[in-house]
């Protein structure tokens, strides 16, 4: 095979216009744009890179709130839980008062019932005693026994001795 030193000049030749003509209006322009492109991409992985740790900023904060939330709603149910044991401990302290009010008015009440009782008895007595002598003065009797059966038949009558 024979080489033909001319195509090989004019390929040189050839190649080497080709590249000035591209090196002056394609190259250029195609590695500004490479160069745009390129400054696009860094802009975008710095941007993503940003969005990422205020992702993971948004979200410790998300996480913080939530234990806070928790901690307050803790903290209200224990304030819940001893205000109703205050509140039960104050029911029970005013049910033990109204307990014992009633106690007193109900001692109240049976000391002055058994001083009425008292009274009607010793006034009944009174007025039984009057009737015994009365009807002791009435009858004359000689002998104590007789006196005595007339008494204890009138304590029977009051609900006295048998």
């Amino acid at each position: 095979m024979e080489v033909l030193w001319e195509n090989i000049v004019i390929s040189v030749l050839a190649f080497a216009l080709l590249y000035v003509l591209l090196n002056k209006f394609a190259f250029g322009k195609l590695f500004d744009i490479m160069e745009k492109r390129r400054e696009l991409v860094v802009g975008q992985l710095d941007e993503a890179s940003r969005t990422r740790e205020q992702a993971h900023a948004y979200v410790e904060e998300q996480k913080q709130a939530l234990n806070q939330a928790r901690q307050e709603a803790h903290d209200i149910i224990e304030r819940s839980r001893q205000t109703g044991n205050k509140q039960a401990e104050q029911i029970v302290d005013l049910a033990k008062e109204e307990a014992e009010r009633i106690k007193v008015d109900a001692a109240r009440d049976i000391e002055s019932e058994k001083n009425k009782a008292v009274a009607e008895l010793r006034s009944e007595i009174g007025s039984v005693s009057v009737q015994i002598a009365s009807k002791l003065l009435e009858r004359e009797v000689s002998s104590d026994n007789a006196q005595e059966e007339l008494v204890n038949q009138y304590l029977k009558e009051v609900g006295g001795r048998p």
